[in-house]
């Protein structure tokens, strides 16, 4: 098995992307694919790392997002394994419009996270999805806040959070 690589610059610092034959399976901040391929499920974690110009397209369709083309990332292939929470609340994540935010609670709600006996509302639930979403920004897991509006972490960092909501809703909105 092989995954493709290649890393993109952003304001924010180098974007990394690791594609195999079935999508994106890591993405983040970050230079070192190693860094991300530790990261992923032992089959994947043993792949050869080759670097490519742009795998799938998908680097093309980063730097469409980054030149301000926010949806251009919403309907890359994703090869991300977890359990069936984790998938339906990556899934919900891909329906938040680009430069919107919704709450832990919100997303639980959205993903059917629920659950009656220890998180009625889901949002543990989704919390934990986000905490475990590794292909950052295609999975746009920086698009949900706590529920009194506060950023939250993020994996990669509050202030790269803060960029992306900021870069997304003023793309948007130059947009409209």
């Amino acid at each position: 098995m092989h995954l493709h690589t290649t890393t993109v610059p952003t304001p924010v610092g180098p974007f990394t992307l690791l594609v195999d034959g079935d999508g994106v399976c890591a993405a983040g901040f970050t230079d070192r694919p190693a860094t991300l391929q530790r990261r992923l499920d032992p089959r994947r974690q043993a792949a050869t790392v080759r670097p490519v110009s742009d795998p799938d397209q998908v680097t093309s369709r980063l730097r469409a997002y980054l030149a301000g083309e926010v949806g251009a990332l919403d309907d890359v292939a994703v090869a991300q394994p977890g359990d069936p929470a984790q998938q339906a609340a990556w899934a919900a994540l891909r329906t938040i419009p680009a430069g919107e935010t919704i709450s832990y609670r919100q997303l639980g709600d959205l993903a059917g996270l629920a659950d009656p006996a220890t998180d009625p509302f889901g949002a543990q639930a989704a919390g934990r999805a986000c905490a475990g979403n590794h292909v950052a920004v295609i999975v746009p897991c920086h698009r949900v806040v706590r529920a009194d509006g506060r950023l939250g972490g993020y994996g990669w960092g509050v202030p790269r959070k803060a960029w992306l909501l900021d870069f997304e809703s003023t793309a948007r909105a130059r947009s409209a």
